[in-house]
């Protein structure tokens, strides 16, 4: 059974149909790239497994627990969808940090909320002090434990957008999801968000990451999907998707990439 099995995710906002039919699946340990033109509906795609957006159609199971169903969807409470949520952890492009915080306050913060709630409903949580070292042990591991007491202000783009990955680690999702994590960098700055994420695929981190660094998509991801105007028009090993691309959209698509 896989991780993550998507099946038929559909989406419209207004009379704009923006996924059309959405389905893969995603084994444990893999790393999947979504390419694709702007407007074909990747990051549509993202928000609805995270439950930032209902989507109108199809469905979404976790570790073989039914997370989504659009045929028996009905309003849940906020700590219902919270605990749902927790499946996924999103990095976006802009690094939607807290300016008031520090980037370990950052990296923290959900974690605090998490354990207070498991508090309120009698569990065992963990104590300000093993917070405080699980976030200092992922700013390590992102090498950026020297601005543990830095603002947002006071770091580059790159250092935001690792701080941003920590964050997203802190409650140990099942899946971790990148929304073109380096769209807003410059290519230095890029270049050392790619090398962490790099190294989580090296750790069999399961991750979905939309992107536009197609080398990156070719190099260190296990399998492609290329989207084009809310469907999946190819599917694959990138050796297969990049090399040898077996639909014509396809074939345009990365034409313009070679080109520029």
């Amino acid at each position: 059974m896989a991780l993550l099995e998507v099946r038929d995710i559909r989406k419209k906002f207004g009379k704009t149909e923006v996924l059309k039919g959405i389905s893969f699946d995603l084994e444990q340990g893999q790393t999947l790239s979504i390419i694709g033109s702007s407007g074909s509906g990747k990051t549509t795609l993202l928000r609805c497994l995270n439950f930032l957006e209902i989507p109108d159609g199809g469905t979404v199971s976790v570790n073989g627990e039914m997370l989504f169903n659009a045929e028996t969807w009905q309003r849940m409470s906020d700590a219902e969808v919270r605990r749902r949520r927790l499946h996924f952890g999103l990095v976006f492009q802009s690094f939607n940090l807290f300016p008031q915080y520090t980037a370990l306050q950052n990296v923290t913060l959900a974690l605090e909320l998490h354990e207070k709630e498991r508090a309120r409903q009698g569990g065992a949580g963990l104590t300000a002090a093993q917070i405080s070292e699980r976030g200092m042990q992922l700013l390590t591991d992102i090498g950026l434990a020297d601005r543990a007491q830095n603002y947002p202000h006071q770091l580059s783009g790159g250092q935001c957008q690792r701080v941003a990955i920590a964050r997203a680690l802190a409650l140990e999702p099942d899946i971790l999801c990148f929304d073109e994590p380096t769209s807003a960098l410059d290519p230095e700055l890029t270049g050392e968000v790619l090398r962490v994420i790099r190294g989580l695929a090296e750790r069999n981190t399961t991750m979905i990451i939309v992107t536009h660094e197609m080398a990156f998509a070719r190099d260190v991801c296990d399998q492609v999907i290329f989207m084009d105007e809310g469907v999946i028009c190819e599917q694959g090993d990138p050796k297969q998707v990049f090399n040898a691309p077996k639909e014509e959209r396809t074939r345009q698509f990365l034409a313009r990439f070679r080109e520029a």
